[in-house]
């Protein structure tokens, strides 16, 4: 069972043999978080068991950032006092009855002994917190404190504790946290190196197994299983294999449509390995060659994002990376047609623009709706420091996405009609044509690794599927080595 084979990792999750975060780096960030939060109580929540035994449970990935641990109901507790700092673990008890289900518990003493943390029972959380928080003070909280309008069930946990204490201060404190998470360590970037090494080898395989007559769920379901037979945890969002039409949608994950000659396919993936994410995209024909439509738009992609990799340097911010694919893919769509220049205009109305300048909404934003990246880590839109520092882990995807129906929906009016009766014979040409390309990429105190190396060049995709495979590549065998490292009796 899932939980049974986590005693095993926790269990050795000091040694080198586990490959793995080392337990001295999980107490150096508690460290860090101590040293930076307020005289008071700090509590950071790690995730409720799921209300169904069958559904998969994740930890916060705050919390798992402190602890490394895994199983749910789960607790820290952080005292600080003056320069004195105590930390406590609150986790479920032992039950063997329960535990039939759900797999094996470590209980408060098996968690000690694999964190070095003193831990109880979380029935004993409560009582404590009511004793710590009786004179009042501040109550940090690090959890999902995101309601959106709806209460979660940590800020119903925090909102009975400040009804009990009156005189409490209550902090969000998930910005301490999300500060120390945007600079990954060497363990971390060889657990994230490693998400990233098996969302490419899926890559491959779903571009070499794509042609027509394929359905996106079949590509899909290749994905994810590439994904689990090399040893990642799961998906680390929801796979997205857009085809035809559908590659025009930003997140489209319905991914049941039949692939056609004449498609292309966007097929943005990422793999979740020890909890690190990654994120990559790729755009491919589905008859294995570019139409000049599709290629025109495809380099004008590619064009953008190398020219965001070129000012990529430690000290670089985001605007500047920005400006930088901007200026690239507005040269590239006035070249098509697409625009009508770098500094065109039209008026959006009141369905908002992602590109305003002061004439208006900028021409780019009828084809290019979304931000150039993100960092990535613990959550593949992980906390994000907006200038390249070492440490930091982060994507860069630019993507052009023509639907047919763009200038239908802009509101009429007289710039925008003279505007539409330039542009339409252009998007009459390229619609249903959505090209993104992503990679991830590191930056250490050398400077910015591009990471993902797999085919990405319009040349390199339409070589590889020229040998296209009926069946997946061969695994990682390096994932079979270590569950034998782990688990001696594998065979």
């Amino acid at each position: 069972m899932r939980r049974a084979l986590l005693v095993t990792l926790f269990t050795l999750a000091t040694s080198p043999l586990a490959a793995q975060i080392p337990a001295a780096e999980y107490a150096a960030r508690r460290d860090s978080l101590a040293a930076t939060m307020s005289d008071g109580v700090l509590i950071s929540l790690g995730g409720h068991e799921p209300a169904e035994d069958f559904l998969a449970f994740y930890p916060q990935p705050s919390f798992f950032y402190l602890t490394g641990v895994t199983e749910p109901d789960a607790v820290l507790v952080i005292v600080k006092r003056a320069s004195a700092v105590s930390m406590t673990l609150f986790v479920q008890p032992r039950d063997p009855a329960r535990e039939a289900w759900t797999g094996t518990r470590l209980g408060a003493e098996g968690m000690k002994r694999a964190t070095g943390i003193l831990s109880r029972t979380i029935d004993q959380l409560r009582p404590a917190l009511d004793s710590l928080l009786a004179s009042g003070g501040t109550l940090s909280v690090v959890g999902d404190l995101s309601g959106n309008g709806f209460s979660t069930r940590d800020e119903q946990f925090v909102s009975a504790l400040h009804g009990d204490h009156a005189d409490l201060h209550v902090v969000d404190a998930n910005e301490l946290v999300a500060h120390l998470r945007m600079r990954h360590s060497a363990s971390e970037l060889a657990l994230e190196r490693k998400a990233i090494d098996i969302t490419v080898r899926a890559q491959r395989d779903a571009i070499s197994s794509i042609r027509p007559g394929v359905n996106e769920f079949e590509i899909q379901a290749l994905i994810d299983y590439t994904f689990r037979r090399n040893g990642a945890d799961r998906p680390s969002f929801s796979s997205i294999v857009g085809s035809g039409p559908n590659s025009t949608a930003l997140h489209y994950t319905a991914n049941d449509r039949f692939m056609k000659d004449g498609d292309v396919v966007v097929m943005d993936i990422g793999a979740s390995y020890r909890g690190y994410a990654a994120d990559v995209t790729r755009t491919v024909p589905v008859s294995g060659t570019f139409t000049p439509e599709q290629r025109a738009v495809y380099q004008v992609v590619r064009d953008a994002q190398h020219a965001a990799e070129l000012v990529a340097k430690i000290g670089t911010t985001s605007a500047q990376m920005d400006d930088a694919a901007n200026k690239a893919l507005s040269a590239g769509l006035t070249k098509l047609g697409l625009i009508e220049s770098g500094v065109g205009t039209y008026d959006p109305g009141t369905a908002g623009c992602h590109r305003r300048v002061a004439a208006g909404c900028a021409q780019l934003s009828l084809f290019y709706i979304h931000a150039l990246g993100h960092a990535i880590g613990l959550e593949v839109h992980d906390p994000t420091s907006y200038t390249i520092a070492p440490g930091n882990t982060f994507t860069l995807e630019p993507g052009i996405y023509v639907r047919p129906t763009v200038l239908d929906e802009l509101p009429d009016t007289p710039k925008n009609r003279a505007m539409i009766a330039k542009l339409r014979p252009a998007v009459q040409r390229y619609a249903n044509i959505g090209v993104r390309i992503e990679d991830d990429y590191f930056a250490t105190e050398g400077g910015v690794e591009w990471i993902s190396r797999g085919p990405r060049e319009a040349r390199e995709i339409e070589q590889m599927m020229r040998t296209r495979a009926a069946v997946p590549a061969a695994r990682d065998s390096s994932i079979v080595d270590w569950y034998r490292q782990t688990e001696p009796g594998i065979r």
